[in-house]
């Protein structure tokens, strides 16, 4: 059985998932804001795995009323593009896999990124 860190390799910093991190910005209301995350995962990880792993790295030293919950979990499989290393070689950077994790309503992440 692999690890939460084995499972979840990094988050994925970008423009796009930086903004669904912050929720929908018409709902004024904090405690209804759904958050997304976005992780690159292991390649070989079921969504089941991503959600133990994501609870149990971010609930490690909190309190029971303060732990988060995962309520949605969506992968995408992202194959290696090819690139040119050199004059004439050609080569294929790696195969990835990212995650889109939900919360339940209210619930951040607070070292998201960092």
């Amino acid at each position: 059985m692999k690890s939460a860190y084995e499972i979840i390799i990094r988050p994925h910093i970008t423009e796009k998932s930086m903004n669904a991190s912050y929720g929908d910005q018409r709902i004024q209301d904090e405690s209804q804001l759904v958050r997304k995350y976005t992780f690159i995962v292991a390649p070989d990880a079921n969504k089941i795995e991503i959600k133990r792993a994501v609870e149990e790295i971010y609930n490690a030293g909190r309190k029971p009323d303060e732990r988060i919950t995962v309520t949605s979990v969506r992968t995408i499989r992202l194959p290696g593009k090819k690139r040119r290393v050199g004059m004439r070689s050609v080569g294929y950077r790696p195969d990835r896999k990212k995650a889109i994790v939900t919360l339940a309503k209210g619930q951040m992440l607070e070292d998201y990124g960092v």
